[in-house]
């Protein structure tokens, strides 16, 4: 069975700090590029960062630049989603996505869950004092 297992998520304090994890299962990993997309309540899908099946190139909206990093290991199927110095406005469900190449892509515009081939189910993150 494919599975994308997203964990990691609670609640911060403006200024904290929290990894996400996402464990894929039931397909290749490492020949895929993988994504972390965001959802605040009320809102539209947000892209946040991509990174290439290699981990080599990685791309993140501006607002998130310098603040979080993605990462992955493909030995043990994980992507991985550091941030820093959280803001009340990252507020969303989180979510990994498989994209259907090896290429990282820069998504600026707006996204639909048909942008990629399958998601997780999320985990909840909660910026608030």
């Amino acid at each position: 069975e494919v599975q994308l297992v997203e964990s990691g998520g609670g609640l911060v304090q403006p200024g904290g700090s929290l990894r996400l994890s996402c464990a894929a299962s039931g397909f290749t990993f490492s020949a895929y590029a993988m994504n972390w997309v965001r959802q605040a309540p009320g809102k539209d899908l947000e892209w946040v960062s991509s990174i290439s099946n290699s981990g080599a190139t990685t791309f993140y909206r501006d607002s998130v630049k310098g603040r979080f990093t993605i990462s992955r290991d493909n030995a043990e199927n994980t992507l991985y989603l550091q941030l820093h110095s959280l803001k009340t406005e990252d507020t969303a469900m989180y979510y990994c996505a498989q994209d259907s190449h090896s290429g990282a892509r820069w998504l600026p515009r707006r996204i639909t869950w048909g942008d990629f081939s399958r998601w997780g189910q999320g985990t909840q993150v909660t910026v608030s004092s």
